[in-house]
């Protein structure tokens, strides 16, 4: 993908600087060489000679001296100040000259696109199972893609979402196993979802019991038994998996709804079973795939991959068996160029046997696809388990985060907030804390689960960030009635001021890295890093105490940044409440 240059103030600097260096410099090699100095007293941006130094035969400290005297002698009205710091070309910038600030605030500056080309992508996240139980682990892959498809979005590139939810295999046999033996069973009226993971954890316990005794052999054939009565689409045991799966699928769609995520698609398992089947058969008619004692795979021993099993013995598929299928029908479909899977790192062998296989196939688009891992979240007390049942079910930890900051935060409003934007609030904020949570750590880096901490008001969190947008509103609550779009933006002369300007400026190019680099916690630095000068601005100044001129302009500013923070936060999928 080509970087589209949509940062206004770095156009204008790389145009200044090729100016300087003459035609056969391009102002598109100074453009990605401008970046934020160091130490913010010493200029705005600053540009980077060293790679001049070949090219024109002197050492890059007189090169950025060069520079500085010929710029300097230009007398730009939007340049206030610009010097050499060793082989550093700093500039100091009259911002108020560029339109960066109306065009936040009439939001054109959120309507470029960052990129010049792109690929139609598709990214595969959340491939929870169905009769199991969400637990807090399965999040860190819904907001890690939500997020991701958000700011490839943003950025123009045509992207699509799809979940694949594996609703066939040897879980549910088990879970309906249990259920065939336990007939008093009854589902609850509610969260019948929720309910069959813990039958899941229960069938799990027991067949583990069994397993060395006599009845070991007789359930391995019960399990095998059911999983043909569903690949065959008949029967009591299929009739009852449809049922169950849509309770499944209903506690996936309310956990969707309450984080505000769409797909644009759901693949399911069970839809692509036969035909991964009839792949194999193909593929070892024509001699690619090799059989061994009834089981069918491919061995990769040049590769050193090992020997990837794609049927077993007793004639059923793998998740590696569909995802051959799968991958087909995703690029004749939906005609997409890139097909991303966002699935933890645990499966880093697994795609690369997908992959290794298309290949072999003489499947053309096997070299687009590409697996976006990241590293599993846990527990204070070590990784979670469905089958042992040592989880945190999804929907029981966020009745209590909503629960724990109603009762920290919001209950002192009672009676002065309705019960709805106490509750509406709660929810937010829980919502935030988790999205941010999950997104904010390098996605190679695993994750423990803190809920105190990820619930802070104070430290590096999703609650933090809305709690500065609406201290925002709060300040311009403050100077309500006043008419600032007349403001003198001339007079935001203020070091923080200056800087926040800067960093918003920035955020194009937070957004190219975040989609180069395919992980949102660029993005999330980049946020708290913002409202941290955000909230010591708020520390230093007292906006109302400021003259009337002064006032406008400043009132002016805070607005600006409020609906800054709350369009570049919606990327992650968080939304702001108007006042915590």
């Amino acid at each position: 993908m080509r970087i589209n240059q949509v940062n206004e103030i770095k156009e204008f600097l790389s145009q200044t600087i090729k100016e300087s260096l003459g035609p056969d410099f391009s102002h598109l090699d100074a453009y990605s060489l401008i970046i934020k100095p160091p130490k913010f007293e010493n200029g705005h941006f600053c540009f980077a000679c060293f790679t001049l130094s070949k090219s024109l035969g002197q050492k890059p400290h007189d090169i950025a001296k060069d520079l500085a005297e010929k710029i300097s002698a230009t007398k730009s009205s939007q340049i206030t100040e610009v010097t050499n710091l060793g082989p550093y070309l700093n500039f100091k910038l009259n911002l108020s000259s560029f339109e960066l600030l109306k065009s936040i605030k009439n939001l054109d500056f959120f309507r470029k696109e960052c990129f010049l080309d792109s690929k139609k992508t598709m990214f595969e996240y959340s491939q929870p199972n169905t009769h199991k139980e969400l637990h807090v682990g399965h999040m860190r892959n819904l907001c890690l893609g939500n997020a991701i498809v958000n700011i490839f979005r943003h950025a123009g590139i045509e992207t699509l979402s799809a979940t694949y939810p594996g609703d066939v295999g040897t879980h549910v046999a088990k879970v309906l196993w249990y259920l065939k033996k336990n007939p008093e069973l009854k589902a609850p009226e509610t969260r019948k979802g929720a309910w069959l993971g813990t039958i899941y954890a229960k069938s799990h316990e027991l067949l583990e019991s069994e397993r060395g005794g006599d009845k070991e052999e007789e359930n391995r054939l019960e399990l095998t038994n059911i999983l043909k009565e569903l690949k065959k689409g008949e029967g009591e045991y299929f009739e009852r998996w449809k049922e169950t799966k849509e309770w499944s699928i209903q506690q996936m769609k309310e956990i969707y709804q309450w984080a505000d995520v769409e797909f644009d698609h759901w693949f399911f398992e069970s839809e692509v079973d036969s035909a991964s089947l009839n792949l194999v058969d193909e593929y070892l008619e024509k001699g690619l795939f090799i059989e061994d004692q009834g089981a069918v795979g491919i061995r990769f021993d040049e590769e050193k991959l090992g020997f990837f099993l794609l049927r077993k013995s007793d004639g059923n598929g793998l998740y590696s068996t569909k995802d051959l299928e799968l991958a087909r029908r995703k690029f004749q479909e939906f005609n997409i160029e890139e097909n991303i899977y966002i699935v933890d790192s645990r499966q880093s062998l697994h795609f690369q046997q997908v992959f290794k296989t298309l290949e072999k196939m003489g499947f053309e688009n096997a070299k687009y696809c590409s697996h976006l891992s990241y590293a599993f979240v846990e527990l204070p007390d070590g990784a979670m388990s469905s089958r042992k049942g040592n989880i945190i079910p999804l929907q029981t930890l966020l009745d209590e985060m909503t629960l724990t900051i109603t009762k920290r935060y919001l209950e002192k409003y009672r009676g002065q907030w309705s019960d709805e934007e106490i509750a509406f609030t709660a929810k937010n904020i829980a919502d935030g804390a988790i999205k941010y949570g999950m997104c904010k750590i390098d996605s190679q880096k695993k994750i423990v689960f803190d809920m105190d901490e990820w619930l802070k008001l104070d430290g590096n969190s999703g609650p933090y960030l809305q709690y500065s947008y609406a201290r925002s509103l709060s300040i311009l609550k403050k100077v309500e009635g006043i008419d600032f779009e007349s403001a003198d933006l001339s007079l935001l002369t203020h070091e923080l001021e200056q800087k926040i300007i800067v960093e918003m400026s920035l955020f194009h190019d937070v957004v190219q890295e975040s989609v180069l680099k395919k992980t949102p916690h660029v993005l999330c630095n980049y946020l708290y890093n913002l409202c941290q000068s955000f909230n010591s601005y708020y520390a230093q100044v007292n906006i109302s105490k400021s003259s009337d001129e002064l006032k406008k302009s400043r009132a002016y500013f805070v607005n600006t940044f409020s609906i800054y923070l709350k369009e570049s936060i919606s990327l992650l999928g968080i939304k702001c409440p108007k006042r915590m």
